[in-house]
């Protein structure tokens, strides 16, 4: 590409008659940001006119007042890393003599620090959040799952449970927490009593309820495992294993959705469907993890896609994007009110994404 202005003669004509081309003066200009939402240290693609010259500094892109770090620069294309400590989603180029207008992006902002999630947080009818300190294996230690209330202060919920890995709410506020180390599933009050629900169930994962309440544990050796109601167990599904995890989700067609990263760059998400059959709904992502849908049947899943981390959102139809961009997700869920939660290895990160996500039980 070009970094100065076309004119009617070609470039090789220009540098034989020892011309010097014009140099671009026109105000930098946004036409493309992809994608429009991120967490802090994801990476943004802005594609535009006008933003920089041949030989002159990268210009200066802010979110707000804090300035993201450019890695890529050329006159119509740039990539920008998203700062830590962003409190507005306002984009500009600043190329030193010209400012762009304004676009808004979508940031992430931390709503829980010092975490330890594996998988997907939950959320109870109230719109509490629950996450993990997952610690490594066999690892026990002071708190293993914390609250974070409406007004998203961080409560300690429950201690001394080993590894926990997968959550689950039931229809009557019942919170379900797999111990990957223990393969034992816990029942938990809402008060923070708790009692074994469930127990020889291998290296125990993520968790998820059908519409009847069943619940489905995945078991990363290899086995997807559905206990009824009244606690009888059964193998439902057998997969290949995994390196870290089954994740879990029912979508509204009554089907079971499960990643679960292998060795390889190129993973599938599977659909089983009621009657235990196991189908490829998607290949081609890179250590795909946690996973949720909407209302309108699309897949959100933490993942990369074509070497671009973050969350990628998968039609019905198989048509894949990465709609936030960040490094380490590994959980997703949805608020009531529009909101996404997504967790990182460490934290707990809210974006304003106004989706509206698919009631886990209907």
């Amino acid at each position: 590409m070009s970094l100065w202005k076309r004119t009617p003669r070609t470039e090789r004509a220009v540098r034989k008659a020892g011309e010097k081309p014009e140099p671009l003066k026109s105000k930098p200009r946004i036409e493309e940001v992809s994608p429009r939402a991120a967490i802090p240290g994801g990476e943004i693609a802005i594609r535009g006119t006008s933003f920089t010259e041949n030989g002159r500094p990268r210009p200066t892109v802010r979110f707000g007042d804090q300035v993201g770090s450019v890695l890529v620069s050329s006159p119509r294309r740039l990539v920008v890393r998203v700062p830590e400590g962003v409190s507005s989603g306002e984009l500009t180029v600043d190329t030193g003599k010209a400012v762009s207008s304004s676009v808004s992006v979508i940031v992430g902002m931390t709503i829980a620090e010092n975490l330890h999630p594996v998988a997907n947080p939950a959320i109870d009818s109230a719109g509490n959040i629950f996450s993990t300190f997952s610690g490594s294996r066999g690892q026990k230690v002071p708190v293993s799952v914390y609250k974070i209330d409406r007004d998203r202060n961080v409560h300690p919920f429950l201690s001394d449970l080993i590894n926990p890995t997968g959550l689950a709410f039931d229809r009557e506020g019942l919170l379900y927490i797999s111990s990957r180390m223990e393969g034992t599933i816990y029942q938990v009050t809402p008060d923070g009593q708790r009692s074994i629900y469930a127990e020889g169930m291998g290296i125990a994962t993520g968790l998820a309820f059908d519409r009847q309440e069943n619940l489905y544990v995945g078991d990363r050796s290899g086995t997807i495992f559905k206990i009824s109601r009244d606690r009888q167990i059964f193998v439902f599904a057998t997969l290949e294993a995994s390196v870290a995890a089954y994740h879990l989700a029912f979508n509204a067609d009554g089907c079971l959705y499960v990643t679960g990263p292998t060795t390889s760059s190129f993973d599938q998400v599977y659909r089983i469907n009621p009657a235990g059959e196991v189908s490829t709904f998607y290949r081609g992502l890179g250590r795909p993890q946690g996973l949720a849908f909407d209302v309108d049947g699309n897949l959100y899943v933490a993942a990369s896609l074509a070497g671009h981390r973050g969350v990628v959102r998968i039609t019905p139809r198989g048509e894949a994007e990465v709609v936030v961009s960040g490094q380490g997700i590994v959980g997703i869920a949805f608020t009531a009110h529009r909101s996404m939660i997504l967790a990182t290895g460490s934290s707990l990160i809210e974006l304003f994404m106004d989706i509206e996500g698919l009631p886990l039980l209907g």
